[in-house]
């Protein structure tokens, strides 16, 4: 695939009179979904539940749980912290950074000790995933022609204005969206996976500003496009287990020495089962969340109002199906889950930006489960529960921060959790256009690269 041909696969499906034959062919609602970025709300939690971060839209919000206090975030360059919508969000695996990007090309540093923007990155094209070395030392990121780059952070100093850095390319995907970017737990590989339904595992060089070209291996077995990725740590393999999920309605494991895949649990019919739907499109795995204190993976599925739970069993290293925990009496999808190494608890968020129809421009609603606490480590036992909005670390104050408000109207999330859907197909699922089309599309693009 030619570089500009990428433009075939964007979210963003504004035409000219040329197409009005064509639109005039939809419903009004999917054409309203279909002309705007629709973005998902994004979840992202301390390594050890210092704090928690929340991006809806280009809105960026976190909150304090160990002084129970909303954070403030300081970027020296005025304004907000982004100009459009965030794409991607995560601490480093010490705590000491965090990292945001999006579709404003900006990449953004911060310090979770002086919540300052310590370094800004300029990037080519529109940000799609973002990774943080557990070193610290790096930040990865990927753009939406398959570029993965990376910056170096030796010699930030937060105490100072924060420094324009210049990203260097690492590695590439040609053409093809990366949807996920994960370090492995000993720090040794980057996993990279992308829209075109392949993993790949490369070693991150001792030297990462001069590129990474050995490639240890290709996971391959998805069907349809790789959304989303994880690890499992377990004390026998310091590289960690990886786990992926994807628009095939599956999730399944892997040894990313060999890339060999060694389980597959088909989640889509039990998830159209609890959702009591028959929409053939409605399975797609959105996010997937390892729980440090045991061996559980939380599965979020479009139209699935809740988590699924699988079991990973490793001595005979399988997968199985273990509960669905619903979300009873509430309209909640999960866009995104996180997690940390302490706690016992599993974060989720709903929500969307840009949603047409609606008064609240960014809009989310924040859950969490218990019941994942290291005392209890066989799976069989645990007993996940879904806390009422009083019994959430920081509760009200936490809730008014990351959700913009106490309460939103349920009927809203609902037409999120369509519109994500939608969005998703647009920009994951391959697009055929004839010549002509794809002409008119390459000339009218508004992302071309722009000259200094």
């Amino acid at each position: 695939m030619e570089g500009a041909q990428m433009e075939d696969f964007r979210i963003e499906e504004c035409e000219n009179d040329n197409n009005t034959h064509e639109d005039s062919q939809m419903g009004e609602s999917e054409q309203n979904n279909k002309h705007m970025e629709v973005a998902p709300a994004l979840i992202s939690v301390h390594p050890t539940r210092n704090s928690v971060a929340v991006a809806v839209g280009s809105d960026l919000r976190v909150f304090n749980l160990l002084e129970d206090c909303a954070v403030i975030l300081v970027d020296e360059a005025g304004g907000a912290s982004h100009n459009d919508s965030i794409r991607g969000i995560k601490y480093g695996a010490n705590g000491k950074l965090f990292v945001s990007a999006g579709d404003d090309k900006l990449v953004k540093v911060w310090s979770t000790e002086s919540c300052c923007c310590i370094a800004t990155v300029c990037s080519e094209k529109r940000v799609s995933a973002v990774a943080i070395s557990n070193d610290g030392l790096h930040v990865c990121f990927a753009d939406k022609f398959g570029v993965v780059w990376v910056v170096d952070l030796p010699g930030v100093d937060e105490t100072q204005a924060p420094l324009d850095k210049k990203a260097v390319p690492l590695l590439a995907h040609y053409c093809s969206i990366i949807t996920s970017l994960e370090f492995s737990p000993d720090g040794h590989f980057i996993i990279s996976a992308d829209r075109d339904f392949k993993i790949r595992v490369t070693v991150f060089p001792k030297k990462p500003l001069d590129g990474a070209h050995e490639v240890q291996s290709f996971c391959l077995g998805h069907t349809e496009f790789v959304s989303c990725l994880a690890f499992i740590c377990t004390p026998d393999s310091p590289q960690g287990i990886l786990v992926s999920g994807g628009g095939d309605s599956t999730v399944r494991m892997w040894d990313i020495i060999s890339g060999s895949l060694l389980d597959t649990c088909a989640v889509g019919a039990k998830a159209q089962f609890e959702s009591d739907t028959t929409e053939g499109n409605c399975s797609t795995v959105t996010d997937i969340c390892t729980i440090p204190a045991c061996t559980l993976i939380a599965v979020a599925i479009q139209s699935l109002r809740g988590i699924m739970l699988l079991s990973c069993d490793l001595s005979s290293r399988t997968l199985s199906v273990m509960k669905v925990v619903s979300i009873i009496g509430e309209n909640f999808v999960p866009t995104s889950l996180g997690s940390s190494i302490s706690g016992g608890l599993l974060w989720m968020v709903t929500g969307a930006s840009k949603l047409r129809g609606s008064d609240v421009s960014s809009l989310s609603r924040v859950k969490v489960i218990s019941g994942f606490e290291k005392s209890s480590p066989n799976a069989s036992e645990q007993e996940p529960a879904v806390l009422v909005d009083s019994e959430i670390p920081g509760g009200a104050k936490l809730l008014e921060k990351l959700q913009g408000s106490i309460s939103v109207d349920e009927k809203v999330f609902l037409a999120a959790a369509d519109a994500v859907k939608t969005a998703m197909c647009n920009l994951l699922i391959k697009k055929q256009y004839s010549d002509e089309k794809r002409e008119f599309r390459k000339r009218t693009r508004n992302d071309r690269k722009s000259k200094h």
